[in-house]
């Protein structure tokens, strides 16, 4: 098989705890150090919740979002937009060389909390950045929540970053009431089953829990992909991103110089990854790995915040303006939005693109930019797939007409 390597120059190996910053990187590659802090969400309800209550309903989640500045700082949401722009990110992974803009596609995000301004901050968004005016629907399945700064910031993230990948598709927001998995998992079955979204972002996840293959069958239905965060903490797996029915996106750290062209992209320090206790290895990873459980992630995507994404939001801890954040919750929604992209052109979409994606992999690598450098604190990237960015990001010149194919 043909691989394709981000090439690296020893000036930009990433090291344990230092990350570049995009609003420091120039044509020259130059960088400088930055802080980031974990976005505070609610992770949970404030009531005891009895033992005897569903699994389902005690277990909730939380997203894999980071935003650039210090730990216990508010941060100071700016007039400009920073970081990385979408006409960088579209010519990094090549979106800007595929003719179709997913027009006809549904593209499904799946939030708790929602985010009471989204609309009009997507309307920001695309007048900031020269993008079209999007197409978005939000559903309050369950009754409209309180207010959660947090998650609001986590779906502005995921509408503005697909509609800048996929801007001729259809998104809907479906908002969980609370981060249960039950609350989550219902507003994913309102996405397919009501709304016919046939590409689903969960930019959110929780620890593995022994009974989480009874629940899989929220996400093996035909014509659906389903993508989710692998996690931010490093090594790890956590739940949906393990289920063999679930694509798991993982992390980098991508440099761009000013034209958006890519000098290196290296594993981020923290992407989840790892072997899954609980699920055995699915047929299409034998080629793969020699762990005889299910390798998470399977693909991977620019998270690093310090090469991350301008989100444009209002009254984000009671400020308004853009600030730059990363995270794998950055590449489950730009993920699902290369997936309408490839449906688009299809007759039928595709069913868990995840036999697609190993499937083309073996065929041609060079679909995928392999990523080579870097750790996630347990494991090593290294040729191939690894525990840190799986088979890598995506080439999408290479990839999409590929996976339009697949039969």
């Amino acid at each position: 098989m043909s691989l394709k390597f981000r090439f690296l120059s020893p000036l930009f190996i990433l090291l344990a705890g230092l990350a570049v910053s995009p609003s420091g990187l120039h044509a020259q590659g130059r960088s400088e150090k930055s802080e980031n802090h974990r976005v505070e969400q609610d992770e949970g309800p404030p009531e005891r919740v009895s033992s005897n209550v569903p699994e389902i309903e005690r277990i909730h989640a939380r997203a894999p979002l980071w935003a650039r500045g210090k730990t216990g700082v508010a941060p100071q949401l700016a007039t400009s937009p920073s970081g990385y722009k979408p006409v960088q990110v579209r010519h990094a992974y090549g979106f800007d060389k595929i003719t179709g803009n997913g027009a006809g596609q549904t593209i499904a995000i799946v939030d708790a909390y929602g985010s009471p301004s989204l609309a009009s901050d997507l309307s920001t968004f695309c007048t900031a950045f020269g993008l079209p005016q999007a197409t978005l629907a939000v559903y309050y399945p369950q009754g409209k929540p309180a207010a959660n700064s947090g998650w609001a910031l986590e779906t502005s993230l995921d509408v503005q970053w697909a509609h800048a990948i996929a801007p001729g598709a259809r998104i809907v927001v479906v908002v969980a009431k609370s981060t249960s998995i039950s609350n989550l998992l219902g507003a994913v079955d309102y996405a397919v089953k009501t709304l016919g979204a046939k590409q689903v972002s969960m930019s959110w996840g929780a620890a593995e829990f022994s009974t989480e293959a009874s629940y899989d069958s929220h996400f093996n239905k035909t014509g659906v992909t389903f993508f989710a965060s692998s996690g931010d903490s490093g090594a790890g797996v956590i739940w949906p991103a393990a289920s063999p029915y679930v694509v798991a996106v993982g992390g980098t750290t991508l440099q761009l110089d000013s034209t958006g062209t890519a000098i290196t992209e290296t594993g981020w320090s923290g992407s989840g990854g790892g072997v899954s206790a609980y699920y055995k290895k699915p047929t299409w990873q034998n080629n793969w790995t020699s762990a005889a459980n299910r390798s998470v992630p399977d693909v991977s995507y620019d998270a690093d915040p310090n090469t991350g994404f301008p989100v444009y939001i209002t009254n984000y801890n009671g400020s308004t303006g853009w600030i730059t954040v990363g995270g794998t919750s950055a590449g489950a929604p730009q993920w699902a939005a290369a997936q309408a992209l490839v449906n688009a052109t299809r007759s039928t979409s595709l069913s868990n693109a995840n036999n697609a994606l190993y499937t083309t992999a073996t065929i041609a690598y060079a679909d995928f930019f392999d990523i080579i450098s870097g750790s996630n604190g347990g494991f090593f990237c290294n040729p191939g797939y690894d525990l840190v960015t799986g088979l890598g990001s995506p080439n999408a010149p290479a990839l999409l007409p590929a996976l339009s194919a697949t039969k």
